[in-house]
């Protein structure tokens, strides 16, 4: 297992946008919540655990995040309104923490929409600072997808369009601004953007009540309940967050359920277990479902990955409780058996055609490594420069990446996210992927020492776009590099 510990020890019609555009407008001039800290305040090292205690375990129950619900419709496509803004939040029972929000929720609202139809969403920064929204996962035209240098900057508003035009996955979306990444995600800017596709009801797999997002990650906090924000900051994180809270409980019917995991993490990788070894199905990964069930007792999660997991709790007794347990911070949330519930879904042996992608025209290296002189992470050798393009690619080319961790003297692992694409693993260290990893990725794991080998095509948009280390605070120190899709 990869961990941290083992470190150095297209757009809307014009009347349409106008109308989004007059209403996120309006919306600027409403109230603003309290003010946070100044950024890059912290208090000592002993503060987390501290805190941390007084939190009694499964005292609370694990909120879900609400729908983000369309101001307006029109033909093939959904308009949103979105801010960001500051709030307060009870994360530690009792009491209030600053937070950075969207709509004022930690985690964020969930945008649920359709494969194939185009939602659009307008953005007013409410902040004192710069931000840039990504949808992780998402196939997005270059002046939506979030560029760490294309930033909204406060007080003003924009619209972003998300056509949607790629398989139903658990995808999810996060600021971006370069520089001020890794703490805005620490301080909550993080949310679900789930994309469903009907033609997936025939598997009659759990829905609705039955299908649950849960956004895991870590935090560390102040004895004043504040949260506590350190660069590269991996030893200290140690309060395990479920949709924005500790420990909590969360109550489920004796049947199946369709769980979904993202890790919204800095840096902590989980790996996670339910019970004791219970065995689960995992039903798809970052790009969404497999093309049939695995069977698995445990999954790893490094920051930014996602995995669908569906579990039946009518294996066990009414008035069960079941942990869900990671193997370094243990259990990090309880369900409850509390009920029976009818149940006609079903996991299907066969779920989906995992698309097959066109011969590779080109190969590339990378390797990511830190400089130990100079504190920065690096991509073959360099640092992030927003002006200088590192890879060129033809429009709708399929290429074979190789993706190398060289960090092996302090073994500090690290992951790689491309935007605008999923890929196939075609292997790793040599070796076939695992069925887990055998579907259609965004986001891998490379540990220290490893490599893989990555096939992807890149379109159907032209113009610049990012490929980095998802341990966001390695990117946020330079482990990040720019590629140009060009016709």
């Amino acid at each position: 297992m990869v961990s941290r510990r083992n470190v150095m020890k297209a757009g809307a019609t014009a009347g349409a946008a106008a109308l989004v555009t007059t209403t996120a407008a309006a919306a600027a001039h409403g109230s603003t919540p309290p003010a946070t800290p100044a950024h890059g305040t912290h208090t000592g090292h002993g503060a987390t655990a501290h805190v941390a205690a007084a939190a009694a375990p499964f005292s609370v129950r694990m909120p879900i995040p609400p729908v983000q619900q369309p101001i307006a419709s029109v033909a093939n496509t959904d308009f949103y309104l979105l801010s960001t803004r500051k709030a307060q939040a009870e994360i530690l029972p009792g009491t209030r923490t600053d937070v950075l929000t969207y709509n004022g929720l930690f985690p964020g609202p969930t945008f649920r929409v359709r494969t194939g139809r185009l939602a659009v969403i307008a953005h007013t920064n409410h902040l004192d600072m710069p931000t840039a929204v990504h949808v992780h996962g998402g196939h997005t035209p270059s002046s939506s997808d979030g560029f760490p240098t294309d930033v909204l900057e406060p007080g003003k508003s924009r619209i972003y369009s998300y056509p949607n035009k790629q398989r139903a996955a658990t995808l999810w979306y996060h600021d971006h601004a370069h520089h001020m990444e890794a703490e805005h995600v620490f301080r909550g800017l993080a949310g679900f953007f789930l994309i469903d596709d009907p033609d997936q009801a025939e598997l009659r797999l759990p829905s609705g009540n039955y299908d649950i997002p849960i956004m895991l990650r870590d935090a560390r906090f102040a004895d004043d309940a504040s949260l506590v924000f350190e660069h590269d900051d991996f030893q200290f994180r140690n309060t395990i967050l479920a949709n924005g809270k500790p420990q909590p409980y969360f109550q489920v019917a004796a049947r199946k359920y369709r769980l979904r995991f993202v890790n919204a993490s800095n840096l902590r990788t989980f790996t996670l277990r339910l019970g004791n070894d219970v065995e689960v199905a995992q039903i798809a990964s970052d790009g969404g479902l497999l093309a049939g069930p695995t069977p698995i007792r445990s999954w790893s999660l490094t920051p930014g990955e996602r995995i669908e997991i569906v579990v039946d709790f009518g294996a066990f007794p009414i008035g069960s409780q079941v942990f869900l347990d990671d193997v370094e911070a243990g259990p990090v949330l309880r369900f409850d058996v509390n009920r029976a519930a009818a149940d006609s879904s079903r996991v299907p042996d066969r779920l989906s055609t995992i698309p097959t992608l066109p011969a590779a025209t080109k190969e590339r290296a990378f390797t990511l490594n830190l400089n130990p002189s100079t504190g920065q992470f690096l991509i073959n050798g360099k640092t992030f420069d927003a002006d200088r393009v590192d890879t060129e690619i033809k429009r709708n080319t399929t290429e074979v990446w190789t993706v190398t961790n060289g960090d092996t003297l302090f073994g500090i692992p690290h992951n790689f996210h491309p935007h605008l694409v999923q890929f196939r693993v075609l292997s790793r260290n040599g070796q076939p992927p695992a069925p887990g990893e055998a579907g259609m990725k965004d986001t891998i794991a490379v540990g220290p020492g490893e490599t893989v080998r990555l096939q992807a095509t890149f379109g159907p948009y032209l113009g610049r776009y990012v490929y980095h280390c998802h341990m966001i605070d390695h990117s946020a120190s330079g482990m990040m590099a720019q590629m140009k899709i060009v016709p």
